[in-house]
């Protein structure tokens, strides 16, 4: 039962980083039309994004490992935007109303602000 409590945390924790991001970042939008539908869009965005770097991250950092060591990791602000493109994309073809508008600086200021929240909010909740 820890490992299905933790997973639900953390999804929580993600859906609340990209609400909050809709709310501060400009060019991050959510357009719904009630309560119910905002939290259900939140959570299925959130997971989307945990999909989506959970499969796709591992990889592009296999792959690129010269270029996170060639720009002392920086590219990981590239990818991580990107990543988060891509899950506004996937959310737009499921018909989720979530929508980021472009690379820089929506996409990039939204996964880094996503990053350090999820971090700190699941530093203080990771209590055991």
């Amino acid at each position: 039962m820890g490992f299905l409590k933790g997973l639900l945390i953390r999804l929580a924790i993600t859906a609340l980083a990209f609400w909050l991001a809709t709310l501060l970042i400009p060019g991050i939008e959510l357009e719904s039309t009630s309560a119910t539908e905002t939290v259900t869009t939140l959570v299925l965005v959130a997971a989307i994004f945990g999909v989506v770097n959970a499969v796709l991250q591992p990889v592009i950092k296999t792959v690129g490992c010269a270029f996170y060591l060639l720009t002392l990791g920086l590219i990981a602000l590239v990818v991580n935007g990107l990543l988060f493109l891509l899950t506004s994309w996937i959310a737009g073809q499921a018909g989720l109303p979530f929508h980021v508008d472009e690379f820089w600086p929506a996409a990039v200021l939204g996964a880094l602000f996503v990053g350090v929240v999820t971090w700190v909010l699941g530093a203080i909740l990771d209590r055991d």
